[in-house]
């Protein structure tokens, strides 16, 4: 196995696979990480393009590959010294097409007597599975029986032993042989409501499993854990673990299973939240995403902010109480499903154990201040909801007083389930409607920030840093992820809008006559989404304002799209991208964004934790929500400007991006080649006029050292006599070669330090 210092995120897909993935492996060698970290690689629904809806886990994604591909994958990176690191998916499996998932065929077909049936968690007191897949209840009509199956439309599903025919074999209808049936096919809208088994989020076709099982457990990791003992892999990505039943025991199980490898979690903490003492690395690196980017916002640009989202509103937003909202209507719509279910366990067979039983889990849920509680960890996050809930509601007080003795017993199924579904609601709540209905300023909307946190100060970002060094020197931290609803990049240059509030109310009060959108909050995230990426395509702008759109759910919907309200927006996007003072505007900003881009790039590759680089945004990358984040990449061109690089090249900060490319590789290089460089943390202090708009850092021997604010410096007129309190001796600049004499020379100047870029990378020569 390879220690694990620097990751490279490759999403793997059919248009992109295992093959292609290994040729990838001289590029990511020179580019300076130490292992390829893959999208999911066991058998997904056919056609995925993500991996995170596998079917089959017994071997690997045929559509990659399969194994063969894989150990082409292996043997490519191992003879260039690296390694690879795995995305795994405990938590579900894909439903979609049930014919590719053998297991979910089999229940499907046998029911509550499958051998599968102790993989899904199923609510059997509930009678048949409920598939929502029909356009209507009445297309049932539209079922025909053809080779002992039951279709509809592309859809195939299973004929159970003897009930495909009368009782002397005499043909019948195919709605009266899927009356027959074990599952009820029933209008897609049901879902929500009424689905019978457990989902990961809202989504009907991923079916939660039970890995808790250990038969389950075995079966969905024997694969992952068979390449890890025979040296495939160094390190394990785990997806959400919070829809487990107990996450803790799981990630110990895994543990066992892989006991030396390098294993990280999706968990999103919310800021300041502590975590359980499980046998894990790290955290994937959103909390790191939101450390960094704050540090680049000016906090001065906070009060126009909100007075600009209140005159496009029309309402002074108290995001908690939005929060609240959003939280309590996924509670109550899309998981109603889950909530309904709660009550159930909540009460006696047939009836609520107490009134209004289930409006006081929709306060609880609303109120959770965290994803999920680990009982009897994170007890008083369950306590503080009870309380909220009771001064929100005291009329549920009678309930919420039953509730609580139930819901704080680690051991009862209620306490279980509901720890299950507080993590979906907050999850579907915040980062999937509450970001997408306050938009005051979205760069800060990302999962496991804090949009309520204007950016913060050099201060606040070393104290963090030196509890991440004492906690979790080993997380992965990151700026970019399949996940994130707008790249590094785009969120760079929206910082910019924080030093310059004023300008940028004054163009989008002319950007609203000139794009005119209905709704002045989709507004507003549409005029800062354009800012943020131009030069865009119409069809990218359109799709992410359009997806932005529905999963805010206050004019359209997935489900219940409004046709004359997403003609105007993409009337907008057109006006928009058609005029010459938005190309303007957005000339303006971006050299002062690619001046925060190398700042936060540089920050979070030497930072404490390990650095994960998302394919791609080793250049400028303008990417937004998924799947526009999931684009092919130009690795040739990557290619070419490294060897550039390498060949003494030092580039400008311009539109081709290399000088980003030439901080991610030198960073990464040094962390890789000089790891005891990176073993401590320390703040280096900055002194002189501008000492605000600079932070810098000693990790043990590598200092990094970048600039932030940039407007306000230019305002100020540069770094005059700001200097950086360097050890005495002699420092090379990592990035340009460049060397720096402190002591008998005095202090190094920034205006000498930062002369040819707005960051450094100083090792003591």
């Amino acid at each position: 196995m390879s220690v694990v210092r620097g990751t490279y995120r490759v999403q793997v897909q059919p248009a992109f696979d295992l093959r292609a993935a290994a040729g990838l492996a001289d590029y990511l060698r020179d580019l300076g990480v130490t292992q390829l970290y893959s999208a999911p690689l066991l058998q997904s629904t056919p056609g995925s393009q993500h991996g995170y809806d596998v079917v089959d886990p017994s071997h690997v994604n045929t559509e990659l590959g399969g194994a063969e591909a894989l150990a082409e994958l292996t043997a490519a990176l191992r003879a260039h010294g690296l390694g690879l690191v795995v995305d795994i998916v405990p938590n579900h499996v894909g439903v979609a097409v049930p014919s590719a998932n053998p297991a979910w065929w089999d229940v499907l077909k046998l029911g509550a007597a499958s051998e599968y049936a102790r993989w899904f968690d199923i609510d059997w007191s509930r009678g048949r599975i409920l598939v929502p897949v029909l356009g209507s209840d009445d297309d049932v009509s539209a079922l025909t029986v053809e080779d002992g199956e039951l279709r509809y439309y592309e859809h195939r599903y299973p004929i159970a032993p003897g009930t495909g025919a009368g009782r002397n074999g005499e043909s019948v209808s195919a709605q009266e042989v899927h009356d027959r049936q074990h599952y009820q096919l029933v209008d897609w809208r049901r879902g929500d409501g009424e689905i019978t088994y457990r989902r990961f989020f809202a989504i009907a076709d991923l079916a939660g499993i039970r890995v808790e099982d250990p038969t389950v457990f075995n079966a969905t990791h024997g694969e992952i854990l068979r390449w890890y003992a025979e040296g495939g892999l160094d390190g394990l990505r785990v997806d959400h673990p919070d829809g487990l039943r107990d996450p803790g025991e799981y990630l110990q199980r895994l543990h066992m299973g892989a006991p030396e490898a390098w294993l990280v979690v999706e968990k999103i903490a919310e800021p300041g939240e502590e975590l359980p003492d499980w046998p894990i690395d790290g955290l994937t690196g959103y909390d790191a995403l939101g450390e960094v980017g704050t540090l680049f916002v000016d906090p001065a640009g906070e009060a126009a902010f909100t007075a600009l989202d209140t005159e496009l509103t029309g309402v002074a937003t108290d995001y908690p109480g939005l929060l609240y909202g959003s939280k309590k209507d996924v509670a109550t719509g899309m998981l109603l499903a889950e909530l309904r279910r709660l009550a159930r366990l909540a009460g006696a067979p047939g009836e609520s154990a107490v009134p209004e039983v289930e409006a006081a889990l929709a306060e609880l849920l609303a109120a959770f201040p965290v994803y999920r509680s680990y009982l009897p960890f994170g007890l008083d996050h369950l306590l503080d909801a009870l309380e909220s809930a009771r001064e929100r509601r005291p009329d549920l007080g009678p309930a919420l007083d039953a509730l609580e003795p139930r819901l704080t017993d680690p051991d009862d199924q209620l306490a279980v389930r509901f720890q299950q579904t507080s993590g979906a609601v907050m999850a579907k709540g915040a980062e999937d409607t509450a970001f997408y209905r306050w938009t005051r300023f979205i760069a800060l909307n990302e999962v496991g920030g804090d949009p309520l946190r204007f950016g913060g100060t050099v201060d606040d970002f070393h104290q963090a840093q030196r509890s991440r060094q004492a906690s979790w020197p080993r997380g992965m931290t990151t700026l970019s992820t399949h996940d994130t609803k707008r790249s590094e990049d785009v969120r760079a240059r929206l910082a910019v809008l924080s030093e310059l509030p004023d300008e940028w109310a004054d163009a989008v009060r002319r950007w609203r006559e000139l794009a005119p959108v209905p709704d002045g909050s989709i507004a507003h995230l549409l005029y800062q989404t354009v800012a943020g990426t131009y030069p865009i395509s119409a069809d990218r702008l359109k799709g992410a304002v359009e997806k932005s759109a529905r999963e805010a759910r206050t004019v359209t919907s997935w489900n219940d799209p409004d046709a004359e309200f997403e003609s105007a927006l993409n009337a907008a996007v057109d006006a928009l991208l058609a005029s010459s003072e938005v190309t303007a505007f957005a000339e303006r900003i971006t050299p002062y964004g690619w001046t925060n881009a190398l700042g936060q790039k540089l920050v979070q590759l030497t930072m404490p934790g390990i650095p994960d680089t998302y394919q791609g945004t080793e250049l400028w990358d303008n990417s937004l929500v998924d799947p526009d984040n999931r684009r092919p990449v130009d690795f040739d061109a990557r290619r070419k400007l490294l060897a550039r690089l390498d060949d003494g090249w030092l580039p400008p900060v311009d539109t081709e991006g290399a000088a980003k490319l030439l901080v991610t590789s030198r960073a990464l290089r040094l962390r890789r080649e000089r790891p005891e460089l990176f073993e401590s943390y320390a703040p280096v202090a900055v002194t002189g006029p501008a000492a605000a708009h600079a932070v810098a850092f000693d990790r043990g021997g590598a200092i990094a050292v970048a600039t932030r604010l940039p407007v306000g410096l230019e305002r100020r007129g540069g770094w005059g006599d700001t200097v950086l309190a360097l050890p005495d001796g002699e420092w090379k600049d990592e990035l340009t070669g460049a060397v720096y004499s402190t002591g008998a020379d005095g202090p190094a100047g920034l205006v000498d330090v930062l002369s040819r870029y707005p960051v450094a990378l100083l090792t003591q020569v």
